[in-house]
């Protein structure tokens, strides 16, 4: 393999087997510990409204900056960006276009930190002086794509009113006319959530500033309102709702004190009753109006680690290795190919209960997905390199005592080989995808 660094000597090779042997043959394969939670935001800032920043966060309350300036659109603002992951493993997301306006924005991402344009869409109310706000994703229990967003005729002065557009086909480029929530005057920044049948709904109360909470039974209402004033103790003059469930099942609604530029979220058991907010770590005064997606990765499989080489499944001569800093599956024979075959199999750089494979030849390069290519990188430090390199553990999709391994930063991407080149693909439900995606851990070739 062509690297960045010179290749030891043979001998030095030797010693530093011998000192990895004695240090890591020995230890105990980590445990994973059921699916892990990460959760994604996207917002723009107080010092842009035409740049869209990435966070990421393990728990829910410190979010680390993935990006900053990963999507600016071509024309207009990039206000209010809301974001999900559709069921063609991109993530997509919505946006306020301008002040005024009716148009929504949408762009599209295949890690959540590289956008792409898609369209401006035109919603057809209110024309160039109305004010088209806060567009918000909502997928419904039957599967139904919606987007909610708040619309006033007369501009920026309000008086704004929720409406909602749903998804005519499954590429979410057609939608529906524009159909009223059922929600009085002068609300605005509606975001829902369903549990059982109940739809709950946060937003708004332009007159008095208070979030407020209401709920119904179907979707176009009526709408009860169970919660108004400062019926939750939060005090006024906040907006941008947007909640998260947590894996205990509680709930976080997350809002912005914009007044203050203070950003805060609070919790609850019930959607009914919330505890008192709480200033979210490392934000204020930067991020605005934004939502959080949260995302589960890896299951209980847990993969032996220390030194290790990895067999395919389904060409069992051939093992995982790095050459010329690209990752491919190859037959070994000679003493390099056998050492550029061999990882050290470490708790995951993202997450812990996940994993990352560290060269042996090249200690501190560790394979990364890039641009969906398998490559052998050297780690430098970012929260973008650590999720490009772990993988988190899976019953191999072949079976047969095999173990397969999903992406961290793109769950429901798969490691697999395709053309002997090792990739990150959608899981796919034929039996060449499962033999290509599977593989056995075995002991170290080098």
């Amino acid at each position: 393999m062509t690297s960045p660094r010179k290749r030891i000597t043979a001998a030095a090779a030797v010693l530093v087997t011998a000192l990895a042997a004695s240090l890591l043959v020995h230890q105990p394969a980590a445990q994973a510990a059921g699916p892990v939670p990460h959760y994604v935001m996207t917002a723009f800032t107080n010092s842009s409204e035409s740049n869209m920043y990435v966070y990421d966060s393990a728990n829910a309350t410190n979010f680390s900056l993935v990006r900053s300036n990963a999507y600016t659109p071509p024309s207009g603002l990039i206000r209010d960006p809301s974001v999900i992951r559709h069921t063609d493993g991109y993530y997509y997301i919505v946006y306020t276009t301008g002040w005024t306006g009716n148009t929504i924005g949408f762009a599209r991402s295949a890690d959540y930190t590289t956008w792409t344009f898609l369209r401006n869409v035109t919603v057809g109310l209110n024309g160039s002086t109305g004010s088209t706000w806060a567009p918000e994703w909502f997928k419904d229990s039957d599967g139904s794509v919606h987007i909610v967003f708040s619309a006033s005729t007369t501009g920026t002065a309000g008086q704004f009113r929720p409406y909602r557009i749903t998804a005519t086909n499954s590429s979410l480029s057609a939608w529906t006319s524009p159909v009223p929530l059922g929600i009085p005057a002068n609300y605005i920044d509606s975001f829902l959530v369903k549990v059982g049948g109940t739809y709950h709904n946060f937003l708004k109360n332009e007159t008095t500033k208070y979030i407020e909470h209401a709920t119904a039974t179907s979707l176009n209402g009526p709408w009860q309102f169970v919660g108004t004033g400062n019926w939750a103790g939060w005090g006024s003059g906040l907006e941008g709702p947007a909640l998260v469930q947590l894996p205990d099942g509680r709930w976080r609604i997350y809002f912005d004190q914009y007044g203050n530029k203070r950003y805060f979220y609070a919790d609850s058991a019930d959607l009914n009753s919330f505890g008192a907010k709480v200033e979210l770590p490392g934000l204020s005064g930067t991020a605005r109006h934004f939502t959080v997606l949260r995302e589960n990765v890896g299951d209980s499989t847990a993969v032996p680690t220390g030194r290790r080489s990895l067999r395919s499944a389904n060409f069992t001569d051939r093992y995982v290795r790095h050459r010329d800093n690209l990752a491919y599956v190859d037959p070994v024979s000679t003493a390099t190919d056998r050492a550029d075959a061999t990882f050290t199999v470490v708790a995951g750089l993202a997450n812990g209960n996940c994993y990352s494979f560290e060269s042996v030849n090249f200690p501190g390069s560790y394979l990364r997905h890039n641009n969906m290519r398998l490559v052998l990188n050297t780690n430098d430090g970012s929260a973008v390199f650590r999720a490009d390199a772990t993988f988190c553990g899976r019953v191999g999709l072949a079976g047969g005592g095999t173990t397969s391994f999903e992406s961290f930063n793109f769950p429901g991407r798969y490691l697999r080989h395709y053309n002997y080149e090792m990739r990150l693909d959608l899981k796919g439900s034929d039996a060449v995808f499962a033999g290509d995606a599977s593989f056995t851990v075995t002991t170290p070739l080098g």
